[in-house]
């Protein structure tokens, strides 16, 4: 499928670009591939460069605010300078190497709700940036991801929400400025202890890197606090382990050790 965005003309008779994604579905650690043509405007301009970057919204805590900003985390430059004669044409192909840690947007088909992810082409002229909409990208799970995601599902949670939090997760090994939590409604199993179950995936090129976060239900004289938990995932072996098995023998002993009785 082919995904077209046009670019506003920079200026009257300005140039103007239209960015080509072979296929907008993609992987962590995986490619995007396609091609940005430039089409000269009525008059000759120097540009100074054509890019491309990833964005997506991000949360942001601000004392005891919140709020939700675009954030791009991976760019690359297509381009040096160039002369761009009046109505020539300039195309430009790609290949965008995305970030292992980029969060997923797809689960199933299904869009997960509360993720926006996209391609943004950026052309400076003479010190004006002209940059595009998103061209929407759809980031599948890792076949990893997808064992993990399978075993929650099977266990009978529900997905919620996902979002995207500025910040660092403590003790594993992160490579950009946030990290993903998708969201699940607890079985009726665990639904006397806890709110929520808070999953992060943090992979890299050797491993999956797998951090669960157990929201309690506070009572009447108690306040609900946090269990983290983290473990990792072998690509190489993912298949021969019952992660159905082995997540519910984790939620209930981490649930037991800090008082939450199902």
């Amino acid at each position: 499928m082919v995904f077209r965005k046009m670019l506003q003309a920079l200026g009257v008779g300005g140039p103007s670009v239209d960015t080509v994604l072979t296929d907008p579905n993609c992987r962590p650690g995986g490619v995007l591939e396609g091609r940005v043509h430039v089409l000269g405007g009525d008059h000759a301009v120097d540009v100074e460069y054509v890019a491309i970057g990833l964005t997506t919204k991000v949360e942001v805590e601000s004392g005891d605010n919140e709020y939700q900003t675009d954030q791009e985390f991976h760019r690359q430059r297509l381009t040096g300078s160039f002369r761009l004669e009046p109505g020539a044409r300039h195309d430009v192909p790609f290949r965008f190497e995305v970030p292992w840690q980029t969060p997923i947007t797809e689960l199933y088909g299904q869009h997960l709700h509360g993720m926006t992810m996209g391609l943004a082409t950026e052309l400076e002229v003479a010190r004006a940036v002209d940059k595009s909409d998103l061209d929407a990208v759809r980031v599948h799970p890792l076949p990893a991801q997808e064992r993990i995601l399978q075993a929650l599902l099977r266990l009978g949670f529900r997905f919620h929400r996902a979002d995207v939090e500025r910040g660092r997760v403590y003790g594993v090994e992160q490579q950009l400025p946030f990290y993903q939590e998708i969201e699940f409604y607890p079985p009726a199993q665990f639904a006397s202890g806890i709110n929520q179950l808070e999953l992060t995936f943090l992979p890299t090129p050797r491993r999956l890197q797998v951090v669960l976060e157990l929201d309690k239900r506070g009572g009447l004289f108690t306040e609900g606090h946090d269990a983290f938990g983290s473990f990792d995932v072998d690509y190489a072996t993912v298949d021969q382990v019952d992660w159905t098995g082995r997540l519910d023998d984790w939620l209930r002993q981490s649930a037991q050790r800090r008082g939450l009785f199902f």
